[in-house]
Parts: C-alpha cells; structure tokens; sequence
C-alpha cells in the first residue's frame, strides 16, 4: 500500500494540481485585494458611499447602529453585504479562468492545426465574427 501511494505522489498529475492549488490559494488573495481595494471602493463611490461588507438583516427585529453593535449584542444575522462581496470576487475570478481557458484553447488549437502555420491571418472582423459565433454556440 506504500508503494502504490508513492506512485500516486510521483505521478506528475498531482504535482501538477498541487501547484495549480497553490497558484489559486495566491491568486484568490489578489482578487480579493482587487475587490475589496479597489472595486469595492468605486462601488460605495457611485452608491453614495454604501459599504456592501457592513449590510446586514437582523433576525431579533432590533435595530442596531451598526454590524459590530449587532454582533456584540449577539443577535442573529444575515450578512448579505458579505454574501454580495463573495459573489462579486467569484464573477471576477470566474472570467479570468474563463480568459485563460480561451486563451490556451486558441493556441492549442493553432499549434494543431497545420494549415495555420502557413496561412495569411484571417481580417479581424472575420476573427471577431468567429469568436461571436463559437460564444453564442456554448
């Protein structure tokens, strides 16, 4: 059993999910700088200063001053500033996966392709027309 467990180590599978796993906990720490330093920031700019993190519901009926007067009152809460912050950090890193995948795609797909080598480009409307179809097409 040993033995079957180093080979499963070895494998360059889960040396490669290992270091995708890393690279993702790192990036998730960007964008979450990203939205809760920048975009976050703008949002509250054009609500009039609105702070999503600090939106929250209170179960007891009570009316508090703020999130942190609720919370040492020990009332219960639904946070959905957080809930909101949380879906706006998803969207985020959502697209740029979405914008790696599309990228890797496309050069597989040119490096496995032996007639783009040789051939001129396409025009760019022709390119943007394709990619519009390819995306209505999912």
């Amino acid at each position: 059993m040993l033995k079957e467990f180093q080979e499963f180590i070895a494998r360059g599978n889960v040396m490669d999910m290992a270091v995708g796993i890393i690279i993702g906990a790192a990036f998730t720490a960007i964008v979450t700088s990203l939205v809760g330093d920048m975009i976050m920031p703008m949002v509250g700019v054009v609500t009039s200063g609105v702070d999503f993190s600090d939106l929250y519901f209170s179960l007891d009926g009570e009316s508090y001053a703020s999130l942190k007067a609720a919370k040492e009152a020990g009332a219960p809460l639904i946070k959905y500033g957080s809930f909101i912050n949380a879906l706006i950090n998803f969207l985020i890193v959502a697209f740029v996966v979405f914008m790696l995948v599309k990228g890797v795609n496309s050069l597989k797909r040119k490096a496995e392709d032996p007639k783009a080598k040789d051939a001129p480009p396409p025009p760019k409307d022709i390119v943007l027309l394709t990619e519009i179809r390819d995306l209505l097409k999912k």
